[in-house]
């Protein structure tokens, strides 16, 4: 392979080389130092590897998908109030730390007050976490473009900007993993009413969050006229809890038909609903039973299911003579 460098033009390169696309970014580092004195190449030279770096370790596109995983899932997590005294971490409450007199110093209304802050509190929050996501989405695009520019000039000329903009771009990442962090959601309040000469129990308000119930697909399937039904919870709570799983038949042509469907309380994570009509299908979905505490829970898991066919129905068999009759 040969070219020629002459001012900004280049002689036409020969393609059938496996080095032609190598080749072809050093004619274009080649261009751009024609533009820049060697004192000006060897910093724009440094701060495009910084600005590199910047993109490969505080700002990579697999980082990024990450956080949206995750953002995925905290939409799916239902919220809850956690009342516990201020000597204790969150997650490690039980009723044996946690006494029911310290619920009975709790004014109902003001708790139901309180209920409807946590909801607000916890919308606004996820709207924060997905705004800050996507501000770092737009600013690696727009530093990636700026990286694959081909003039060396901007780039220069701009680095205070560009410099202003990794320091931005740092603290929404900073922002977007401290609202990351269990615990981070709080509310305060005066929950306990005057109870006179009783001493007031230094209690804490915080919003918890419980990972999402998900059916188990592989484990969930249809038969004839039953369905065998398993789900999970990625994080297995300390205590175990109660789901509500309900039951419909889709496209009903009856009125008896209509009539296929309910909500069952299961204590357990896994149930079989039978009684149920051969080749139909039905959806299913399941979540955590209403609690005390639920503040804010926008999402549930919901799985179709198509039972299998009946039998076919052969010939009746025909009747048999008695012994000795023709």
């Amino acid at each position: 392979m040969s070219f020629q460098v002459t001012g900004l033009g280049l002689d036409k390169m020969k393609l059938d080389s496996p080095q032609s696309f190598l080749d072809q970014e050093e004619v274009e580092e080649a261009e751009d130092r024609q533009l820049l004195e060697p004192e000006a190449w060897r910093t724009y030279t440094a701060r495009r590897n910084a600005l590199r770096e910047f993109l490969t370790c505080d700002l990579s596109a697999h980082l990024l998908k990450r956080h949206h995983a995750r953002m995925e899932l905290l939409r799916k997590c239902s919220y809850h109030i956690e009342i516990l005294p201020k000597h204790l971490a969150l997650g490690d409450q039980n009723p044996l730390v946690l006494p029911s007199t310290m619920f009975q110093l709790i004014d109902p209304w003001k708790f139901q007050r309180m209920k409807k802050v946590g909801t607000a509190q916890t919308k606004i929050q996820l709207l924060l976490l997905g705004d800050l996501l996507e501000q770092l989405d737009r600013g690696r695009a727009q530093l990636d473009a700026l990286l694959e520019s081909p003039d060396p000039r901007p780039f220069l000329a701009g680095w205070a900007l560009v410099e202003q903009r990794l320091a931005d771009l740092a603290a929404v990442m900073d922002n977007f993993l401290a609202m990351m962090v269990p615990g981070r959601l709080h509310i305060k309040h005066r929950l306990v009413s005057d109870v006179g000469a009783t001493k007031i129990p230094h209690i804490r308000l915080m919003l918890s969050t419980k990972m999402p119930v998900m059916f188990d697909r592989k484990e969930s399937v249809a038969h004839q006229d039953w369905v065998a039904l398993r789900w999970f919870v990625t994080i297995q709570p300390a205590v175990p809890e109660q789901f509500e799983l309900r039951f419909k038949l889709l496209d009903p042509r009856t009125q008896q038909e209509y009539l296929q469907r309910g909500i069952i309380p299961v204590a357990a994570c896994t149930f079989n609903v039978h009684n149920l009509l051969p080749n139909r299908v039905y959806k299913f979905t399941v979540k955590r039973a209403e609690s005390y505490t639920l503040v804010y829970e926008p999402w549930r898991d919901s799985l179709t299911l198509q039972t299998r066919r009946g039998l076919p129905e052969g010939p009746r068999p025909r009747r048999l003579g008695k012994p000795g009759c023709p």
